[in-house]
């Protein structure tokens, strides 16, 4: 038996679940301090299935605690940011194309040392050690607690990485240090961004792992708890607290893997429809397909492993005008209990369209009866034609394929789309999120550039292959079902010696002992 929790920004969801059944689940509004909220969702769950806490293998919990952090600009730390790579790298200075609140925020503590590789493992100049001393010095004279170091084509080669961190380590014992080629990929400046904003996050990050274990620790469930990542797979605790910004968007990716379990599928659309806003993506072997751009987390660019989804503003509490040919983007979101015409409020929203038109029995349905025809039928061929629209863009090839709706919002869809090749509207479809975080497996990935001079893409790959499996098998996976679910090849031809940049994922089932 296990508990799939989702934090999201107006509700926290939870789903018991016995293997792939759900037992049943809950819905309550999320709470500032987080904790207590989550306390309440399971105390109800377990209220609701009348399971006893003994019988709870595992606690999954997604959330979104650090991507607001970061979009909000609150809680973040003052960071060390270290760039190992002079004479290269001069031209653009770390934090260079940041927000300028955000870049205020973090202290704009930059340092540029001389160090770093070539693709090919060569140094492009040895570290300057003395420098890094220098360095650990004004850590200390301005107070700051956490370090990020990126070094050029540390992916490859992180031995300088893990130099001038044992420095700073000597120097400053209680300095958290964040690494590049442990949090991000190929790709200079989106990973020395990443590392920064993970070093930001230091301190949150132990606070808020302290606030769920407290939460389990309230009604005495002793299940080890983890914390789902981007990419459908799982992280343990202690994962989290020195890694955070792998948690930045596993909402979306945990609804897509609840949706492919709900409804059976594994190559099909996901529509997941909030109160505000309606994801959209497209699922690979029950998988999120990821996304290949760099991605904009509150104004900064990042190259994390990311869904790739899409988002547009329609959902239950979007607001209808020009006769219904026109909607959202703005919604009324948690307040539709107040606002919206069926609950005696003052604002036309979808869901009063979906009632006024006979299709869903919510409030008090007298209320819209005087919405006339013409504006019902325009707003019901406006909200299809949006959503078809959207999974049309996230669409790799012509071909129909199965829809599958999900979220709170999913009743406003009640007609076929010309995108799909059939409609799916899972039991359950609400909590979906939750679910997803349930079932979620653990994963490993490496992505590296690869010499194959004198040697043959099938060894390099099967090296690869071996070093994502083992990786899995590290983070708590059982090796017996670790299989391969991504491989992605590029040729550079920029770079000499045929080099080829490889990228594996493996994933695996949690092992429940």
């Amino acid at each position: 038996m296990r508990i799939g929790i989702d934090v999201g920004g107006t509700n926290t969801d939870a789903a018991l679940m016995d293997g792939m059944t759900v037992l049943g689940a809950c819905k309550t509004p999320t709470t500032s301090d987080v904790s207590s909220g989550i306390s309440k969702v399971l105390r109800d769950v377990l209220s609701l299935t009348g399971v006893a806490v003994s019988e709870i293998k595992a606690v999954m919990i997604g959330t979104t605690h650090f991507t607001n952090a970061v979009v909000e600009r609150k809680r973040l730390l003052e960071v060390a940011a270290i760039r190992l790579g002079l004479p290269a790298t001069k031209g653009l200075p770390p934090m260079t194309d940041w927000p300028n609140d955000l870049a205020t925020t973090l202290g704009r503590h930059t340092f540029m040392v001389r160090g770093g590789h070539e693709f090919d493992g060569r140094e492009i100049s040895p570290l300057d050690e003395k420098e890094i001393l220098r360095i650990a010095g004004e850590i200390k004279a301005r107070g700051l607690k956490t370090a990020s170091i990126t070094s050029v084509f540390s992916p490859v080669t992180p031995i300088m990485e893990q130099r001038a961190a044992e420095i700073l380590h000597n120097e400053v014992p209680d300095l958290s240090i964040s690494l590049s080629h442990e949090v991000g990929r190929v790709g200079f400046l989106e990973r020395e961004n990443a590392t920064i904003m993970n070093a930001c996050l230091a301190d949150l990050s132990t606070k808020v792992v302290s606030s769920f274990r407290q939460a389990l620790k309230d009604l005495s469930i002793e299940a080890p708890f983890f914390i789902s990542q981007n990419d459908g797979t799982l992280m343990t605790p202690d994962y989290v607290a020195r890694y955070p910004v792998l948690t930045f968007a596993s909402g979306p990716t945990n609804s897509m893997r609840g949706a492919a379990l709900l409804a059976g599928e594994k190559e099909a659309m996901v529509v997941d429809i909030g109160g505000t806003t309606s994801d959209v993506g497209m699922l690979m072997q029950g998988f999120p397909r990821e996304s290949a751009v760099a991605v904009d987390i509150g104004g900064v660019r990042t190259n994390f492993r990311m869904p790739d989804v899409l988002a547009i503003g329609l959902g239950g509490g979007s607001i209808i005008r020009d006769d219904g040919l026109r909607i959202g983007p703005d919604s009324v979101g948690y307040e539709i209990t107040s606002k919206a015409l069926v609950f005696g409020g003052d604002t036309l929203t979808t869901t009063d369209i979906v009632v006024a038109a006979g299709l869903e029995d919510i409030g008090d349905r007298s209320r819209v009866a005087h919405i006339p025809a013409s504006t019902i039928n325009n707003a019901l061929d406006t909200m299809h034609r949006m959503v078809d629209e959207a999974v049309d863009r996230m669409k790799t090839s012509a071909d129909p394929l199965p829809v599958i709706l999900v979220g709170g919002g999913s009743i406003l869809v009640s007609r076929d789309l010309p995108s799909a090749s059939r409609v799916i509207r899972p039991e359950n479809a609400s909590v979906a999120n939750a679910i997803g975080a349930a079932i979620a497996q653990v994963g490993g990935e490496i992505d590296r550039i690869f010499s194959l001079e004198g040697t043959s893409r099938d060894v390099v790959l099967a090296g690869a292959k071996a070093e994502a499996t083992e990786r899995a098998t590290k983070a708590g996976a059982d090796p017996a079902s670790v299989k391969i679910v991504d491989i992605e090849e590029v040729p550079l031809a920029y770079l000499p010696g045929s080099a080829t940049r490889i990228r594996v994922k493996a994933v695996g089932d949690l092992v429940m002992d």
